[in-house]
Formats: C-alpha cells, structure tokens, sequence
C-alpha cells in the first residue's frame, strides 16, 4: 500500500504557527484535554492549504478548501482528543501531519458537514498512517476532478482495511469505527476468561468469545 505522505505544491504553502491559545479559544477544551495539550504538543503549523486558488482544483460544496497541519509532539503519542479540538475549531477538513524524533506520521478523521445543518461538521474517529522516516520520497499529489475526490484520494492510504466493493469512504469509516469496537469487545471478553476458574463458567464466555472473533473478521474482510 502506498504511504500518506504528499509534495503538497510550493504555492498552498502557508507556513504559520498557530498559537494554542486560538485554538483553546475557539475549541474550548477541557482541563483534562488542555493539559495534553501542554504536556504533548510542542507547536502546530498550518502548513498548507489546498484550495482552487492555491492547487487548481475545483471546489464542491462538501469540501471548499482543505488544510494540512504539521504538529511537532513532546512526546511519541497524541491522544486523539487533542485532534478533535482542533477539528472543532477549523471548519474545514484538516490532515495531521505529526513530527517525532525524525520520523513523521498522518492522522485524520473523515471530516464532513452535517445533513441537519450544513454550518455544522461531523467528524468519524481518526485513522493514522505508521511512523514513517522524515525523509521519506513524498508522493505526488494525485491528479483530482475536484476537491472531495482529492479528500477521499488522501485519506485512503490511512485506512487499515481495503473497501468492500462498492464501499463509499464514509462507509468505510463507519465500518472501522465498528472494528474499533467490536476489538474493544474481544479483549473484554479474553480478559474475562483468563480470570475465570470454574470449567463451567469457562464455556459460555468461550462461546461468546467465538461469536466476536467471527463478527471481527467479518468486518475486516
């Protein structure tokens, strides 16, 4: 599979720092989330902004304009709660691009606006790419009609399961959302039955621990 890393053209770039303090102000944090905040992210640029103006691609209504923020990290992770204010407090689609002891990863959710209210955005969980080299050979930007097929084109490389046929990327995000919890349940059900004694009590956990193993791989496949 190919890697999510892009040579986004020299003319999108933006090259600003965005102060946390804006992002506070417009994505109003909580404490709990504010603290990794200090505790995990060193500095967040707006690297580029991919709009018709800047990469001559045509806009939809669905996407106008789309950003890519590079974020230098304290530490190796990022809790995923921190993206999420700052897709809060931007209105457009954003790509993560995260930077760590010479190595580089992409982070995004499937961002989109709502059905109910078109001023307002939804956003899946995130998806993210591994670490890679910071020097890796970026990819060209791939040749796109118009934004949302150029969104869709970036986000593909992060996800960790193919499409099913005919599987639009919406879906196909919902669907890992599902995984997510479906591997959740699984753990949860092995951790019970490692602290079960009893022979007897063993056997329905067993059984439904099966059922969940089969409902995971149905959704990987």
């Amino acid at each position: 599979m190919k890697h999510p890393l892009f040579d986004y053209p020299a003319q999108a770039a933006v090259g600003r720092v965005l102060p946390k303090s804006k992002i506070y102000d417009a994505g109003k944090p909580r404490p709990a989330v504010k603290e990794r905040f200090v505790q995990e992210v060193g500095q967040i640029s707006w690297a580029y902004k991919l709009a018709p103006e800047t990469i001559h691609v045509p806009e939809t209504p669905e996407v106008t304009e789309m950003q890519v923020f590079s974020i230098a990290l304290r530490t190796g992770t990022l809790h995923h709660d921190v993206l999420r204010v700052i897709d809060r407090s931007i209105r457009h689609p954003i790509l993560f691009e995260l930077e760590y002891d010479g190595q580089c990863k992409v982070v995004a959710a499937y961002k989109r606006p709502s059905e109910a209210d078109f001023e307002k955005w939804v956003c899946t969980g995130y998806v993210e790419s591994a670490w890679l080299p910071a020097e890796t050979a970026r990819l060209p930007l791939p040749i796109s009609r118009n934004l949302s097929v150029l969104y869709e084109q970036l986000l593909i490389p992060l996800l960790p399961y193919p499409a099913l046929p005919g599987e639009p990327l919406r879906a196909q995000f919902e669907r890992m959302e599902l995984i997510k919890t479906k591997e959740r349940e699984v753990a949860q059900c092995e951790a019970r039955l490692r602290k079960e004694r009893q022979f007897n009590r063993k056997v329905p956990i067993n059984a439904a621990l099966r059922k969940l193993k089969k409902e995971l791989q149905e959704l990987r496949s």
